[in-house]
């Protein structure tokens, strides 16, 4: 049996974010292994399971519990559940609103006189 390749889903424009929830975001992404789970989550570019992300980092069952759960309360993670089983997908758009925020810090430096 052949797999059925299906097409690139179109790019999610970038979300607009509150202040508060701007802040969520930074503050989830501030923490080293669960930036590590993030990129773990994008680079898996289907839904990744939570025993899969268990085994990819050193880290306790609670405690990826716990990252997912800040993940998914800043907004940045949708989980899926099936039965027992979790699935971890980005938001779309989320990662892009940020980006575009932080991007539009990068400002010119002034001219020298």
């Amino acid at each position: 049996m052949s797999a059925t390749v299906l097409p690139n889903p179109p790019a999610a424009k970038p979300v607009r974010l509150s202040a508060a929830r701007r802040t969520a975001i930074l503050k989830a992404l501030a923490d080293p292994r669960r930036f590590e789970l993030l990129e773990r989550i994008a680079k898996a570019g289907c839904p990744l399971g939570c025993t899969e992300a268990r085994a990819a980092l050193p880290i306790s069952a609670a405690t990826l519990s716990h990252h997912i759960k800040e993940l998914e309360t800043a907004g940045l993670i949708h989980i899926r559940r099936e039965g027992k089983f979790h699935f971890l997908t980005l938001r779309p758009g989320v990662l892009k609103g940020i980006i575009s925020l932080l991007a539009a810090l990068d400002i010119p430096a002034c001219p020298q006189s």
